[in-house]
């Protein structure tokens, strides 16, 4: 009887060693009807759209938005606003500006750019970037230009509200600011937060920062950060820690969009030249254990530039960024991403995309 128990117990180790937990997913994309892109045709340019269900059983996209006259002015017009849809695949109709103009003496009074919102005991949260400036838009269509005033004007900001609907309660003082060590890994600009909560109840950040090691006024290398919290709005702890990284990169990634599911953290992020896997630009799958350590997914390519939309038409892009999951139930069931492509003339052309994951 002992052996036989002995026998046993072997068996069920040995069964427990070959059945290893299996928490790597892959993000498999279906195809998107017409209704599903959300544009604002020859006047409006779109840009990053985030999605939330609110209390009114509707669901509420925070996108930003400038006039498609001015050129690809997001940096000094760019504006946050509210949609609304009875499905989070669309159609989504404009309700109105959530975060407008409020003054140049505001950190972020003539920008609000790039939001996230989140949901968090039973209140809303907008994450963006805002910046400020000279109000001067050196663009026009065709012809990308920076005012690097407003560019390098760039922190992160959260509004909080009781009902997506609004009000909107924004903050005097940035969110995260950029360090005051010149040295540091965001001494010069912060930007595109993302956020998610981490199983202890607590809040995970991970924001892009530019330095101040080039010595130019773009500044650079362009990095990742990570940041904590034990409350939405902060104040959140800064760690001296890069992520996202590749040898021989300055500035390999941007737009990580984190979540936390199957007992790991998850991020989509846009590969600007290839630097993680073969497909060039692309966006790709990062995993990580406690929020800190990021590698690349078993299956790391997301999605090329293209997309497949349900009549069978495969559409090629410039450019396919700010990818946002959005969950019911805990469940992934869409990737929220800005998209565009080039005219004959070079103008971009700009829209959200809601696709359907499998």
């Amino acid at each position: 009887m002992k052996h036989l128990i002995t026998i046993i117990t072997i068996l069920i180790m040995v069964s427990c060693q070959q059945e290893p937990k299996q928490t790597s997913i892959k993000i498999k994309l279906g195809k998107v009807a017409n209704h599903s892109i959300f544009s604002g045709g020859d006047s409006i340019t779109h840009w990053g759209g985030s999605l939330v269900k609110g209390q009114d059983g509707l669901y509420h996209m925070f996108y930003s938005r400038w006039k498609k006259d001015l050129g690809w002015a997001w940096v000094t017009h760019s504006e946050i606003a509210h949609a609304v849809s009875e499905s989070p695949f669309g159609p989504f109709k404009h309700k109105n500006i959530t975060l407008p103009v409020r003054g140049e003496e505001y950190w972020d009074g003539l920008c609000t750019h790039n939001p996230t919102v989140h949901k968090f005991n039973g209140k809303y949260y907008l994450y963006y970037m805002g910046n400020t400036g000279d109000g001067k838009n050196p663009c026009s269509p065709g012809k990308l230009k920076y005012n690097w005033m407003h560019r390098n004007n760039q922190r992160i900001g959260v509004a909080v509200a009781d009902d997506p609907n609004g009000p909107w309660k924004r903050s005097d003082d940035p969110l995260i600011d950029v360090s005051p060590d010149s040295t540091a890994m965001d001494a010069l600009l912060v930007s595109n937060p993302s956020v998610t909560q981490r199983p202890d109840g607590s809040y995970l950040m991970v924001y892009k920062a530019v330095g101040k090691k080039k010595k130019r006024i773009s500044g650079g290398p362009v990095v990742h950060c990570v940041a904590t919290s034990d409350s939405p709005t902060g104040p959140f702890k800064k760690y001296d820690l890069p992520v996202f990284t590749a040898e021989g990169h300055d500035f390999p990634a941007e737009d990580p969009s984190i979540w936390f599911q199957d007992g790991k953290y998850r991020a989509i992020v846009k590969d600007m030249h290839g630097a993680f896997t073969k497909a060039g630009q692309a966006l790709v799958l990062f995993e990580s254990e406690d929020g800190f350590d990021w590698k690349l997914a078993d299956n790391p390519l997301v999605s090329k530039l293209q997309i497949n939309m349900a009549s069978g038409e495969l559409i090629k892009l410039k450019h396919l960024e700010r990818p946002q999951i959005y969950r019911e139930n805990g469940k992934p069931i869409a990737l929220v991403c800005a998209a565009d492509t080039m005219d004959s003339n070079g103008v971009l052309h700009a829209w959200n995309v809601q696709i359907p994951l499998k």
